[in-house]
């Protein structure tokens, strides 16, 4: 399995990089639209993608302590080092906390876990009224949904940051970290 170099990225980098960014975005966006408007026809969907994401981001984050951080592609300040660090940790931190938080608030809600109609983890409904969901832990699953909610709010701020120092290194420094992360050799 090839490793990252300076000069260009693991096959393995990109495909985890762009698979989990790309499907986080799409969660984020359908997640702030479902709260925004209050429609959760998306919810299914939303949770179903959430679920598999995690194993897959959990596959990033393996791969990114197995193979290291990639080095930088040109000369920075120590403010635009620690800035990049600080954003990338959000966002590894962030792939998993927001699938977990999500799991916690839904599934100790009592409302369970579908994928693509395989019951993961089953609804807990009330004996005594077989249509109502009844919480498995209250706090925990309030506590995974506030999590869960106020983090998408700070992974977006996280996000902007990332894709504006992707444009900076792009079109001011001219550095090839872009080109490098689209799988060309710098």
């Amino acid at each position: 399995m090839k490793h990252d170099t300076q000069n260009k990225l693991a096959p393995t980098t990109i495909v985890l990089h762009w698979l989990v960014g790309i499907t986080i975005i799409g969660l984020l966006a359908s997640g702030v639209y479902m709260a925004e408007n209050g429609v959760y026809t998306l919810f299914p969907w939303h949770k179903a993608f959430g679920f598999l994401i995690l194993f897959v981001a959990l596959a990033r984050v393996f791969w990114r302590f197995k193979n290291g951080w990639p080095s930088a592609a040109g000369n920075y300040t120590a403010l635009e080092h620690r800035l990049a660090h600080v954003v990338h940790w959000v966002l590894i931190g962030a792939t998993l906390l927001m699938p977990i938080s999500g799991l916690m608030g839904s599934v100790l809600g009592g409302h369970g876990l579908d994928v693509f109609g395989i019951e993961v983890f089953a609804q807990n409904f009330s004996v005594e009224d077989p249509e109502k969901t009844l919480p498995i832990n209250y706090e925990l699953s309030k506590l995974g949904s506030a999590v869960h909610f106020y983090l998408g709010y700070v992974v977006i701020g996280a996000l902007v940051l990332h894709i504006v120092g992707a444009l900076k290194h792009h079109i001011i420094d001219k550095d090839g970290t872009l080109r490098r992360m689209l799988g060309k050799q710098i």
